[in-house]
């Protein structure tokens, strides 16, 4: 899907016109992948666009970059409001926002403490990510060969741009071989994460989701999910879930900024509950929406 351009990107505090938004070849996010980001949507509501939990996700972006030692050159509550202007100033109802911080160009060796850390934040309109009747039907999805990070190499609760070469890998391999989406494995061949979205399971009417042990992202939507299938009456667990599950499950489904709940029908050809969206995938997404 082709980004839908709008007027402006704001960056490092400025509104900058989208084709002139624009970083030196030789800043250091190009050569070693130094980079952090948020998927954020904005909605259309009755009260007007609102946008889904963003100081969460500013905050979330502030962690990701201290992780490595950084620090970002503004203010959560700063970035909140610059994203808010950004979005009205690109008169966009709905919208999908993306922030990301990065190395800039200053120095090029491997240790990156020298360069500045930049922040960008873009607002495009950006549809159903896996296709507009996976919502409903759900996807084909497969278990790659590509295993997920280990928390000790490269930390999963960061979002950082590095870690998304592994859901490249992931995804590619999913789509080349017909399928429309990607589960990895952790190093214990527990179920992790698709490429860029967190995993639910329902067994006899538990939910049940993958803990931070097994290398996924902290995942917003996947918090809101938690929480709204509590206040349903469901109740919730956070444990290791083997491969085998991925069979036997009654229901799976996605979450994320950019799948929100998306139902799996299958995996690796073999069918889950119905072959569609189960009752209680149907009951989380009605809420949620």
């Amino acid at each position: 899907m082709a980004l839908q351009k709008t007027k402006y990107i704001w960056m490092n505090g400025e509104f900058v016109e989208w084709d002139s938004a624009k970083i030196h070849v030789l800043s250091h996010v190009v050569h070693y992948g130094s980079s952090w980001f948020e998927g954020i949507r904005a909605y259309k509501t009755p009260k007007g666009t609102a946008v889904f939990r963003l100081k969460e996700h500013m905050q979330r972006l502030a962690k990701s970059v201290k992780i490595y030692r950084g620090q970002l050159p503004y203010e959560v509550s700063e970035l909140i409001e610059s994203t808010k202007e950004l979005i009205r100033k690109n008169e966009l109802e709905s919208c999908y926002i993306r922030p990301v911080a990065y190395r800039g160009y200053e120095d090029l060796g491997v240790y990156p403490l020298n360069c500045p850390i930049d922040i960008s934040i873009a607002t495009w309109h950006w549809g159903v990510y896996l296709g507009k009747e996976a919502l409903e039907q759900g996807v084909d999805v497969c278990v790659s060969s590509w295993q997920r990070l280990h928390n000790n190499s490269l930390p999963s609760i960061s979002k950082a741009g590095g870690n998304y070469l592994n859901s490249q890998l992931i995804r590619m391999e999913a789509i080349q071989n017909g399928y429309t989406e990607g589960i990895g494995l952790d190093h214990n061949g527990n179920v992790s994460e698709g490429s860029g979205e967190n995993m639910f399971f329902v067994i006899d009417g538990v939910i049940y989701t993958p803990g931070m042990d097994s290398s996924i992202l902290e995942g917003i939507t996947r918090s809101s999910t938690i929480t709204i299938a509590k206040q349903l009456g469901y109740e919730v667990k956070e444990i290791s879930i083997p491969r085998s599950i991925l069979y036997t499950a009654d229901e799976i489904f996605f979450t994320g900024t950019a799948v929100e709940i998306t139902p799996v029908r299958s995996v690796d050809r073999i069918k889950v509950g119905d072959g569609k969206a189960g009752p209680i995938t149907k009951s989380i997404q009605k809420a949620f929406y």
